[in-house]
């Protein structure tokens, strides 16, 4: 009897695994996609979003005619519960599904509770929802243009796209002619510029704070926020911060089912997993990309997250895909592929410039990282976006 693959997600990491786990074994074996979303979203373009440079259309495309086309049955419903005991996965609807291996990739919720009054004051882009009432909120903004704090949390990993909106808004502003009327902060928990939440690369706090200086952007650094007013961030330290516009990036938790799992996750709900992306618990249980565990391999004065993006998820997706095909042969799952020994490879967008990350290993101890700024960056961005989704759309997921 053909083994059934059960993969949770549709976006990055679980369209990568449903398709890889599908050429890894020729087609033999069933495969089956159930995602909360019938849209893959590509993420890293929602920092253009509320700017007017991209709509919903130009950064989705529907998931189910890419599985349908490599014989994956795609199912739109949100997971509600996992039992790994039972093999069985609730969906919304009341289906239960049965696996014989499972993939979660299930992606991030914004942690809404960082601070009070994140809810209710803050714009953010994290989310397609979330990105388009912030481009409303910009609209306004330059109807009544006033003062703009752009912000990442204590707690959060996301601080490229922090920095790539930040030096966006420093770009729209000029557009706009408010570059001299407008003050713009940054306010972030990193422990120093260009930290992005993976320790920092060679000469970079050297070059993003030339990058500020440039753009005439304050800045506070390693610092929490105490609470979010209406037209006001204040600071751990007691500083008040007004605006007119703000955008801030929280932590992002995993979502809230998996936390009644039978012990697969961690106190944020993300699946414990080893350099496998196996469950630590359970053999036959995968996790992939944000839904995955990582251990930062230090501490900072104000609590920062790690990032786990496009790239690395991919790698993480193959990973696993691997490892059940492995499995389904009867061999053991040999494939493994630490997450800190993943390549950092990321184009950081500033609006018409930018700067290409690369290094050896996204966390450290590293032996090679260079950031090489430019407008190339912005082109090469532009590119890539173009690339993946057609890449994924046509489901070439063994493509680079």
């Amino acid at each position: 009897m053909r083994k059934k693959v059960l993969v949770l997600g549709a976006n990055f990491g679980g369209l990568t695994a449903a398709l890889a786990v599908r050429h890894e074994l020729d087609g033999d074996v069933d495969v089956t996609v159930v995602s909360a979303s019938d849209q893959f979203l590509f993420n890293p373009s929602l920092i253009w979003l509320p700017f007017g440079k991209r709509d919903s259309a130009d950064i989705t495309f529907p998931v189910a005619p890419t599985l349908d086309s490599r014989g994956i049955e795609f199912v739109h419903a949100a997971a509600t519960k996992v039992d790994p005991v039972a093999k069985k996965v609730t969906a919304d609807d009341g289906r239960e599904f049965g696996y014989d291996y499972l993939v979660i990739a299930t992606g991030y919720r914004n942690k809404d509770d960082v601070v009070p009054g994140f809810k209710e004051n803050a714009n953010t882009i994290t989310t397609l929802p979330e990105a388009q009432r912030t481009a409303v909120a910009w609209r306004r903004f330059l109807d009544d243009p006033g003062d703009v704090v752009v912000a990442a949390t204590q707690g959060a990993g996301c601080f490229g796209a922090a920095y790539e909106f930040l030096f966006n808004t420093a770009h729209q502003l000029r557009k706009a002619g408010l570059h001299n009327q407008v003050k713009l902060t940054y306010v972030t928990a990193e422990p120093f510029l260009g930290h992005f939440g993976i320790g920092g690369l060679p000469h970079g706090e050297q070059l993003l704070g030339m990058f500020l200086k440039k753009e005439g952007i304050d800045t506070r650094i390693s610092v929490g926020i105490d609470h979010i007013d209406q037209g006001a961030l204040v600071l751990a330290d007691g500083e008040n911060l007004p605006f007119r516009f703000s955008m801030v990036i929280p932590p992002f938790l995993g979502q809230q089912f998996l936390n009644e799992s039978n012990g697969l996750v961690d106190e944020k709900g993300y699946v414990v997993v080893r350099d496998t992306y196996q469950s630590e618990k359970y053999d036959d249980v995968y996790a992939v990309g944000v839904a995955a565990a990582v251990d930062a391999p230090w501490q900072t004065p104000t609590p920062v997250g790690i990032p786990k993006t496009g790239f690395p998820t991919e790698v993480m997706a193959h990973t696993a895909a691997a490892n059940i095909a492995a499995q389904i042969r009867g061999e053991k799952p040999t494939n493994t592929k630490a997450f800190g020994d993943i390549k950092a490879v990321c184009v950081m967008d500033a609006g018409n410039n930018g700067v290409i990350i690369l290094a050896d290993k996204m966390l450290p101890p590293r032996k090679h990282g260079v950031l090489i700024p430019g407008p190339q960056a912005h082109l090469m961005k532009l590119g890539f976006e173009k690339y993946f989704l057609w890449k994924m759309r046509h489901g070439y997921v063994q493509l680079p």
